[in-house]
């Protein structure tokens, strides 16, 4: 996966910099790029178009990576806290941090860094139920020249009733593409010690590749990088004699295509583990993005020694006599066991593949797509504790036990994640 950035180029440039960032990006001579975007407008009669799109495309492309502050300030607190935030991002790496007064400093210049730089923070006053009058001219000016594809923070500042964020993103909200931080500041008049948690917290959001880039500051521990893998999720299912049996996976994987192998991870804790390696045979169903929240309560959250998964459900069966889900799949496939592999906390099953159907067009359901569309969000307001990132489950407590289970999906403390106030 290609992972870099695309900015317009600041030294390979004969206008904007445009051909010379695509050059860059696509890892293409800038001289071919503009030779066929001369030869195509000529050819199509489309020069007058052509023109149009290359600053259409001037506007959106950022044109190097950094952050600009712009603000107001109207008694120095909202300025004190700027440069507080200034400096938080220079010690996180950030290469390129400029600050802009809206009421005092140079506003074309701050509106063309506005463009030139990736990501924009916005830090001003409630004035009159609305923002500060620099603020609104600058805001109002960047949605007239098509301001869109940056990421933006915004700090509100009020004495009571701050509405300055809301006004803020209200204006912002006819620009496209905007990827909003997920924390503001809130500033009450003067900077406090909540404030500076909420600064820290948005300089690591927004500082979040400098970091990770960085020797000195990257957490090289982070396990939450496995997340960023690519997994699917499945049921896979199983018979003990008596009852069919299902749990939720993601982790299978083909490892070979002649024969066609497949390799299932289970953890030895769940009874289908015991199940599998009893019998030797099992089912994947592959979700598809219909499957709903209920799907991983029924094969997630509760366990087949005690427990009928399939009570007064319609089932199908396979030619190995297991069962395949009625619903909610785009495939399935029949596993016959080959191999055992012990990892300790978890077996690996590699196995042959003797049946497979596809049952529908559908997008495979991905951790990542279970986890923005199907999870219900939990309700943490006003609670201080851990949630579940799985299920949602919530601890409520000030430290988190080594040895927690999720009494709903029985994960570990790992996959548990601090309630942020």
């Amino acid at each position: 996966m290609n992972n870099k950035k695309l900015f317009r180029s600041t030294t390979n440039r004969m206008v904007c910099g445009v051909c010379g960032g695509l050059g860059d990006f696509f890892g293409i001579d800038a001289t071919v790029i503009r030779i066929l975007y001369v030869v195509i407008s000529l050819i199509t009669s489309a020069g007058l178009l052509g023109l149009i799109l290359y600053f259409i495309l001037a506007v959106i492309i950022p044109e190097d990576d950094g952050i600009v502050i712009a603000y107001t300030s109207v008694y120095g607190h909202t300025k004190m806290a700027v440069q507080q935030l200034a400096d938080k991002f220079r010690s996180k790496g950030c290469p390129n941090v400029v600050v802009y007064d809206l009421a005092r400093d140079d506003m074309s210049q701050a509106l063309s860094d506005a463009f030139r730089y990736s990501k924009l923070v916005l830090a001003t006053t409630t004035y009159n139920a609305s923002i500060y009058p620099f603020m609104n001219d600058f805001i109002t000016r960047l949605v007239e020249h098509n301001f869109q594809n940056r990421t933006v923070g915004l700090i509100e500042n009020g004495t009571w009733a701050p509405l300055a964020a809301k006004v803020m993103k209200e204006m912002l909200s006819k620009c496209k593409k905007i990827n909003w931080l997920n924390t503001n500041v809130k500033i009450m008049s003067a900077v406090n010690e909540e404030n500076r948690k909420q600064m820290e917290a948005m300089a690591d959001e927004l500082c979040q590749e400098y970091i990770a880039k960085s020797d000195d500051l990257a957490n090289k521990s982070d396990m939450t990088a496995l997340f960023r893998i690519g997994y699917g999720l499945y049921v896979v299912t199983s018979n003990d004699g008596k009852k069919d049996n299902g749990l939720i996976v993601n982790t299978v994987t083909q490892l070979t295509d002649n024969p066609y192998r497949v390799a299932v991870n289970i953890n030895k804790a769940n009874y289908s583990h015991h199940v599998i390696q009893q019998t030797g045979i099992m089912n994947v169903n592959c979700l598809s993005t219909e499957a709903p929240f209920s799907v991983f309560e029924q094969f997630g959250f509760q366990s087949g020694r005690s427990t009928d998964k399939f009570a007064g459900q319609k089932v199908n069966h396979s030619d190995n006599g297991l069962v395949f889900l009625d619903k909610y799949i785009n495939a399935f496939m029949s596993l016959k066991v080959e191999n055992y592999v012990d990892l300790g906390t978890h077996g690996m099953f590699i196995c042959s593949v003797t049946e497979a159907r596809v049952m529908s067009d559908q997008d495979t359901m991905t951790y990542t797509y279970y986890q923005k569309h199907v999870k219900p969000q939990p309700q943490t307001e006003g609670k201080k504790g851990w949630v579940c990132k799985v299920c949602g489950y919530i601890y409520e407590g000030d430290e988190l036990p080594e040895d927690i289970i999720c009494p709903l999906c029985k994960h570990g403390a790992v996959d548990f994640e601090p309630i942020e106030g």
